[in-house]
């Protein structure tokens, strides 16, 4: 071995304690992290505000999921948990992430009717392409959950597809009228659906109309409504 082979071995010998402690360093911090994420969890579910605002300061995995599949965020809006959702999604929680029912925060607010958390979504990266286990966006069971507020929001917002059909073939304007409970909080539903441009005249899977299930359900209102609409009898 020459002078500069010995040199070399030595630097190289000299530099694997380092390597040791930097690696030990990593792995505690890789732990300490998944601690900080599974402690998220719990303090989410326990509605904690103070005890989520400690542990956000550490930067752990906003995506981290319980057993169902649940995120911090998706928690945090099933108990209707506006300030703790507020504060996950300004760290920058997914408001797109599904849990193993295929609810995600944006979807599961409109259907839940949670006006407030609903706009928060809008403003940090909702998507319109995220379907519900019905293939369904967030303003089909609000428009059957009678949600009149979220019906009224999600039709101004800009090229959100009001006419999508979902996997039991139904718009939002069909379910509101063959799921949703008679009155006029329905009414006004369907009323705003139509003043926002839904189509009247899509057919379910069997090919009767919006404008057919009125008729037959007695809903003498809101066939008129449709018939003003130009809806085909």
């Amino acid at each position: 071995m020459n002078g500069i082979q010995r040199v070399l071995l030595i630097t190289l010998m000299g530099c694997l304690p380092l390597q040791g402690c930097g690696n030990s360093s990593n792995t505690k911090s890789m732990e300490q992290s998944t601690q900080d994420s599974t402690s998220l969890l719990k303090a989410v579910s326990e509605r904690n505000l103070e005890r989520v605002a400690e542990i956000l300061k550490s930067q752990p995995n906003l995506e981290v999921k319980d057993h169902k599949g649940r995120t911090p965020l998706m928690l945090a809006t099933y108990n209707n948990d506006n300030a703790i959702a507020e504060m996950l999604m300004v760290s920058g929680a997914d408001v797109n992430a599904q849990d193993a029912m295929l609810n995600s925060p944006h979807l599961y607010a409109g259907a839940s009717g949670n006006l407030e958390i609903l706009k928060l979504t809008l403003s940090h990266g909702a998507r319109f392409d995220i379907f519900n286990r019905y293939g369904g966006t967030a303003l089909i069971p609000a428009a059957e959950k009678r949600h009149v507020e979220v019906v009224k929001l999600l039709t101004e917002v800009p090229k959100y597809p009001i006419d999508h059909i979902n996997n039991l073939g139904w718009t939002a304007l069909m379910e509101a009228i063959v799921l949703g409970t008679t009155g006029e909080t329905q009414i006004a539903i369907v009323d705003v659906l139509i003043k926002a441009g839904a189509d009247v005249n899509i057919p379910d899977n069997d090919g009767i109309t919006a404008l057919q299930h009125a008729k037959t359900r007695g809903m003498t209102t809101i066939a008129q409504l449709l018939r003003d609409a130009n809806a085909d009898e």
